[in-house]
């Protein structure tokens, strides 16, 4: 009875337990394998890429572009006052004929022939006189020749001579007035008693003013009206000025351009055609773009030869 009843519990006993990878735990490996793979390749690409990457480009230096002009308008273009010479170069070099105080005389002996039934032998002296040369062979740097251009220093004409400005004559007076501010010009009104006005952020309502006792210390570059109809668009701006109660006289007209706008318009002059300043006889600009957004052009040149 026991034995029997023993062996029926053995037979609904449960089988013991037994652990094995499925294959489940397979593929999630795989996956944990291929994702640190992963992971580690991207680490050292970026590693590479650090230490071989390029440096950051330079910033350009901004150069300023100055100008000594000078010369004649019927001068020589080129002319630098520098003569190459073969002969070696003297402290004192002088013209090369040079006569001498003192002459050389050199007698010298003719026979003349018969001439006539009474001719006789005759010895006829001549005087011939030879002078020295006492100048000093050399060469002087220099040709005296003066340089094509107007005023001192170098050949060329300077900027105020030679740029010429167009504004645009079927634009609106907002419009004319936004591109002066753009730019940061100002306008200057001369007054009799040598005062001067300036008016600037002439697209308000009211343009600010302030007023000068005189030109002194004035450096900027600035400019007056030639021609065109773009005048009377100032006479305008200096009205809306005088309505909003600024003190404004009547006077010569002046634009004065700041140095960051001289120096672009020198930059533009340069790459237009990449001619020389000296070689330039006229620069002719003009404004192009839309409102916040103008920019000067270089729309013709004209050059010395």
């Amino acid at each position: 009875m026991s034995a029997r009843r023993q062996s029926m519990t053995q037979h609904h006993l449960p089988p013991p337990p037994v652990l094995k990878v499925t294959r489940y735990d397979l593929f999630s490996s795989q996956m944990m394998a291929i994702a640190i793979f992963l992971g580690f390749g991207v680490a050292v690409l970026g590693a590479y890429w650090f230490v071989n990457r390029l440096p950051p480009p330079r910033e350009a230096i901004p150069v300023e572009m100055v100008e000594l002009p000078g010369g004649v308008e019927d001068g020589a273009i080129d002319e630098t006052l520098q003569v190459d010479s073969p002969e070696p170069e003297t402290d004192d070099p002088s013209m090369a004929e040079v006569e001498a105080e003192e002459t050389q005389i050199q007698e010298t002996l003719e026979n003349v022939v018969d001439v006539a039934e009474e001719a006789t032998n005759q010895a006829v002296q001549q005087f011939q006189q030879d002078t020295l040369n006492t100048g000093k062979i050399g060469s002087a740097a220099g040709s005296g020749r003066r340089a094509l251009g107007a005023g001192p220093g170098k050949a060329g004409f300077g900027r105020e001579e030679r740029w010429f400005v167009r504004w645009g004559d079927r634009d609106a007076l907002e419009t004319y007035a936004a591109q002066l501010d753009s730019f940061g010009i100002e306008l200057g009104i001369l007054q009799n008693d040598g005062r001067i006005v300036y008016l600037s952020g002439l697209s308000q309502d009211v343009p600010k003013s302030r007023v000068a006792t005189s030109g002194k210390g004035e450096v900027r570059l600035f400019m007056t009206w030639q021609g065109g109809d773009r005048k009377k668009a100032d006479l305008l701006l200096i009205d809306k000025a005088r309505n909003a109660g600024v003190q404004v006289g009547d006077g010569l007209i002046f634009h004065f351009y700041p140095k960051e706008t001289e120096d672009m318009m020198a930059n533009l002059e340069k790459q237009y055609r990449n001619k020389r300043p000296e070689q330039i006889r006229r620069t002719y600009f003009a404004v192009r773009g839309s409102r916040n957004n103008f920019e000067f052009y270089v729309s013709r040149q004209t050059y010395l030869q």
